[in-house]
């Protein structure tokens, strides 16, 4: 397994993944729209790995921002969510990364998926739990 590079300064982390999910509406911007449809898997496909790695960045940020150390980081998509799953009222960001990781990570990239509303929805996912961790996580 190829070893995971992480910044020393967790901040950078947070700027890192807006940074991705910057690119990738840049990406997802390079094919139209036709009958609620993207017309280019490619360009789906790539936007919606890169915002899936820009939420799993964000969240690699708050865990060091607490404290947990760079081995220690989560490697899936279950260690992800049970890391949530440690944060006062995860309830939102927990259904949240459900939402990216079905609609990004598994129907954009993994199947192809184009529908504009799902892979909007899983942006909008992606973008709320960066903006929420990168603040210090206050849900209600």
């Amino acid at each position: 397994m190829k070893k995971r590079i992480v910044p020393e300064e967790p901040k950078v982390l947070f700027e890192e993944a807006k940074r991705y999910l910057a690119n990738a509406k840049e990406t997802l911007a390079k094919t139209r729209i036709e009958y609620d449809r993207y017309q280019d898997k490619k360009y789906v496909k790539e936007a919606s790995a890169v915002a899936y790695l820009a939420c799993l960045s964000a969240i690699d940020d708050y865990l060091l921002s607490i404290g947990t150390e760079k081995k220690k980081l989560p490697t899936s998509i279950e260690e992800y969510t049970k890391s949530l799953r440690k944060i006062p009222h995860n309830g939102k960001l927990i259904s949240a990364l459900d939402t990216v990781y079905e609609n990004l990570h598994i129907l954009g990239y993994y199947r192809g998926g184009v529908d504009v509303e799902m892979i909007k929805s899983g942006f909008q996912k992606a973008k709320f739990i960066i903006d929420t961790l990168s603040k210090g996580v206050k849900i209600r």
